[in-house]
């Protein structure tokens, strides 16, 4: 008994003092850890992220562009970007030489890469899906995740590569826009960055809570633009640019299709241009947009700005009778017509048919600087428009005060003022709306990445013009341009289309005079008549060789524009008659504007006078029967006028609802009938 009791107090004392024992040992593991803790915390947490520790950067894409159907016109996608670790490079020749096939780089350009030294530097950005799977292979083949590695970065692609290039713009290395609507907007839809602090091992792959790190971050500032544009219509205008850069050969071409009621630009596109996916291959003056960047002088189309101030100010009437005296002289400068000869006694209505440079100049003279200058103005001159795109000029207009009676008359024939095509084009749309000038758009809603809407563009109406009255007498006047004027090969059949052609000569370079053999050709105008859709402007800057004439070149582009789009828009043709189609008028007329100092500066064509049909057989040869014109346009009653053999005039616009001769009355040929029409 004795015995069992000196036992248990001996295991008794064996285990306290192995008790003692481990409380003296996590006594000293707790002291340890409370002077590494609290001690040496802060040095030991720095000494572990400078050892495991990176930075990472988590981006998001950028924001897509699309047009107003919804269609893409530029989206980003994440891409690997490839680095190196200078200061892990083992062995920089034989790296160079395994990387550098794999990336379309030299092995010397790698070279320079790990040169940089550090702990970082880019070897190539955002690798197309090819190269970054060959270059995974090779670092796991030959062991060079210690050196080389990959970062997430957005990359942007331009689905349609050139289509509307001089509108989007394009995106610099940086995900920094640098032109177009890419750099306008680039703080609403620029993708996010959001920086963050991982641990990785030496695999370069997260541990510890860093497993958990976001990838594939969305965002959720970079917003969605939605143009005005319309990606169809785009394509139809582009398609014609590149038809006509094939048969006339110029320097540049610019289009604008507008909404006249709205404001909004459905197509804006130049020639020649760019694929903004490749951006670097092209010369940096293509990436210019010249709609909103290019100054010129509009010639003979800014006559039908200067028509609607002398209407408005009562200086004339369209019947008002002009007798042409072929040229005249304004601060010893001659201004004549196309041909230098008189056009005898005419109307205001043929002054502008026949686009007059005299009529214009000696009824310009009578508006005034003042007036001339003010509705100008008026129509938006002189100022940007204030579109939504950067690097908008704002044209050259004259101080009245310094304008001689010669600055005057050639202002009033659409020389001495600069103006951007988007400027003028504007300007008729406030023609075909009734004298409201509108702010013009392009940006016509902008999305939250949650598919919310932000903000949304509506129609901005910027002042009148001029009257309402005024306005449909202006709008007649320049349907008869394009139905039996100069403008005829911008006819659509069985559509009313109102416009102005212009060829004007081109400054020189130095800003003194004229160059002799340049010309910018252009049309302007809109349609259909009594409901205008769609406003057009082409512009075609130098065309070589052959003609170079506005009514000759630049009408029957507008024309085939024209027809496509009132396909495409399901436009119904008027219930007028048809017409003639511009690819059927075979007649080449002449063109002409000024002739000032001895240069002439070409615009408008004399229409080519129509070949009568035989006299019937109840009317002796020298006479001929007046034809009921009630009920027909204004195209169809001028080729009844025709085939009679009489002459025709017509006032306002729409169709015929009287006469000043009666129908089936004989009278001899060549007699003038004035035909009113009436919407």
């Amino acid at each position: 008994m004795e015995t069992v009791k000196k036992d248990r107090a001996f295991v008794q004392k064996r285990i306290i003092r192995l008790v003692l024992v481990l409380l003296a040992l996590m006594g000293v593991v707790v002291l340890r850890y409370a002077w590494l803790q609290l001690v040496q915390g802060s040095e030991l947490a720095e000494r572990m992220r400078f050892q495991v520790g990176h930075d990472y950067s988590v981006q998001s894409p950028r924001g897509a562009i699309i047009d107003r159907n919804g269609r893409e016109l530029a989206v980003s996608t994440m891409t690997k970007s490839l680095f190196v670790d200078p200061n892990h490079v083992e062995d920089p020749a034989q790296l160079a030489k395994d990387l550098a096939p794999l990336v379309s780089k030299t092995e010397q350009e790698v070279l320079d890469d790990i040169a940089v030294g550090g702990g970082f530097s880019w070897v190539k950005r955002r690798l197309e899906q090819s190269e970054y799977e060959a270059v995974r292979q090779l670092i796991r083949e030959k062991n060079y995740a210690v050196c080389l590695g990959f970062r997430d970065e957005a990359k942007r692609y331009y689905p349609n590569d050139v289509l509307a290039a001089n509108v989007l713009g394009f995106v610099g290395t940086d995900d920094k826009g640098l032109d177009g609507i890419e750099q306008a907007w680039d703080s609403y839809i620029k993708g996010e960055v959001t920086e963050s602090f991982i641990y990785a091992d030496t695999q370069s792959r997260p541990i510890l809570e860093s497993i958990f790190a976001q990838h594939g971050y969305q965002g959720d500032k970079c917003k969605t633009i939605q143009l005005t544009i319309d990606s169809a219509i785009q394509f139809i205008v582009e398609q014609e640019l590149d038809r006509a850069m094939a048969e006339n050969d110029p320097v540049a071409i610019t289009c604008i299709a507008m909404d006249p009621h709205t404001g909004e630009v459905l197509a804006m596109a130049s020639r020649p241009s760019y694929n903004p996916n490749r951006f670097w291959d092209y010369d940096q003056e293509i990436w210019k947009n010249r709609a909103i960047s290019y100054i010129y002088e509009p010639g003979s189309t800014f006559k039908a700005v200067v028509a609607g101030a002398l209407l408005q100010e009562g200086i004339v009437a369209p019947n008002q009778v002009f007798v042409d005296p072929g040229y005249v002289m304004f601060s010893g400068k001659k201004i004549q017509n196309w041909n230098g000869e008189s056009f005898g006694t005419v109307t205001f209505a043929d002054v502008v048919k026949q686009s007059l440079n005299t009529g214009f100049a000696i009824f310009g003279y009578d508006l005034g600087a003042e007036n001339l200058v003010s509705y100008a103005k008026l129509f938006g001159f002189g100022t940007p428009t204030g579109i939504e795109l950067p690097g908008e000029e704002a044209g050259i207009l004259y101080q009245p005060g310094e304008m001689v009676d010669s600055d005057i008359a050639t202002m009033s024939i659409g020389q001495s003022i600069a103006v951007t095509p988007l400027q003028l084009l504007t300007a008729f749309c406030a023609i075909a709306n009734d004298g409201i000038l509108l702010k013009p758009h392009i940006v016509k809603m902008i999305k939250n990445a949650n598919g919310t809407t932000y903000s949304e563009t509506h129609p901005e109406e910027v002042r009148r013009t001029i009257d309402s009255a005024t306005d449909k007498t202006l709008v007649g006047l320049l349907e008869q341009v394009v139905a039996t004027g100069g403008g005829r090969k911008a006819s659509v059949r069985g559509y009313r289309i109102a416009g102005k052609t212009g060829t004007a000569q081109k400054v020189d370079e130095d800003g003194w005079g004229y160059t002799e053999g340049k010309y910018i050709a252009s049309f302007c105008g809109f349609g259909p008549v009594e409901n205008p859709q769609i406003a057009l402007l082409v512009m075609i800057d130098e065309p070589y060789g052959g003609s170079f004439y506005g009514g000759q070149i630049a009408a029957p582009v507008a024309s085939r524009i024209f027809s496509q789009v009132f396909r495409y828009l399901r436009i119904e043709p008027s219930d007028a008659p048809l017409g003639v189609d511009s690819d059927e008028l075979d007649a080449e007329v002449g063109e002409g504007d000024a002739s000032i100092h001895g240069v002439q500066a070409q615009d408008e064509p004399k229409p080519a006078e129509p070949e009568p049909e035989p006299a019937a057989d109840d009317v002796a040869p020298e006479s001929a029967r007046v034809p009921n014109f009630y009920g027909k346009s204004i195209r169809e009653a001028s080729r009844l006028a025709s085939e009679a053999g009489i002459s025709f005039t017509a006032e306002g616009s729409g169709f015929a609802v009287s006469q000043s001769i009666g129908a089936g009355e004989i009278v001899n040929k060549g007699t003038q009938v004035k035909v009113q029409f009436s919407p």
